[in-house]
Order: C-alpha cells, then structure tokens, then sequence
C-alpha cells in the first residue's frame, strides 16, 4: 500500500528535482535525493554519478546516503526520510534498509527495476527484519519528464538533432 502525499512531501520533491538537474553536465540519468529530519531540514544531498565516477554504486540515493552518515557519523539514519525522484532499485532499497531509513517517498516509478512497490517491493518485504513506509507517485509528471527528456537527447541520432 502506497501511503498519502502531503504537502512538505511536494516541497521536498522540489528540492529532489533540483539535485537531478545537477546531472546536466554529465552524462549522468538524472536522479537526484535528499535527506530530511522530522523538522523538515535537509541533512544530505545527492544525485547519480555513476558515470561521472565510472561507479556503479554511484546512484543518487547511496551519495546521499554516504553524505549523511559521513555528517552524522553514524551509520543508522533511522529518523530521517529519504526523496528521491526515481523509485529505489534493488541496491538503493538495499542501502536504505541497511540504513535503518523509515520513511521513502519518490516520484516516478521505475516498472523494470524498481524495488518499492513495481517490479519488487523490498523495501516492504515482510521476510526482512527493517521495513520502510513508501510514498510514491510524488510529482511523477515533473519527475518522468526530466527522464523522458534526458533519454530522448541521450538516445537521438545525430541526424535527428
């Protein structure tokens, strides 16, 4: 069950969407996520870098992931809660369980790989010992978009530019 959108959810996309943008320069997918506290203060950033470093582990939820705990110095972010615009894939939802994250909200879904309710749901699998509530669907039309566009430019021959 996908749980309700509020409206600090909206606002938070925004500043998710702000970090996919960052990706323009690469040759990056652009997905970008945050971390917020329950006092809606954002704790770490990220965005895909996977190309940009040549790491596959390099998503935009592990960077924001590795910058909170560096921050925090502490491993377990169990009161935070990560946005992320694209829905996790099976090593993101790892990482967030890992990290003992509560709460994941995203935006579009991600129906080949997604690891929060479309292809696989791991992150609410009752078989593991840390569970996550998930919010998806927030701002999904602004979220796929920014894919749709980014793979329209990737995928263009040059004769159709």
């Amino acid at each position: 069950m996908v749980m309700s959108v509020g409206a600090e959810d909206e606002r938070w996309m925004g500043l998710a969407l702000d970090q996919a943008r960052l990706t323009a320069e690469s040759a990056d997918v652009p997905v970008g996520a945050i971390l917020v506290d329950s006092a809606g203060t954002v704790v770490a950033t990220g965005f895909n870098l996977k190309e940009a470093r040549h790491d596959p582990t390099a998503h935009a939820e592990i960077e924001a992931i590795r910058a909170a705990t560096a921050a925090r110095g502490d491993w377990q972010l169990r009161d935070l809660t990560l946005v992320v615009t694209l829905e996790p894939c099976i090593m993101c939802a790892g990482a967030i369980l890992a990290a003992r994250i509560p709460r994941v909200v995203f935006g579009a879904w991600e129906d080949k790989a997604g690891a929060a309710g479309s292809a696989f749901d791991l992150l609410r699998d009752r078989r593991l010992a840390h569970r996550a509530e998930v919010v998806g669907g927030v701002r999904e039309a602004e979220c796929a978009a920014i894919l749709v566009e980014f793979f329209r430019e990737t995928l263009a021959s040059p004769t159709e530019l």
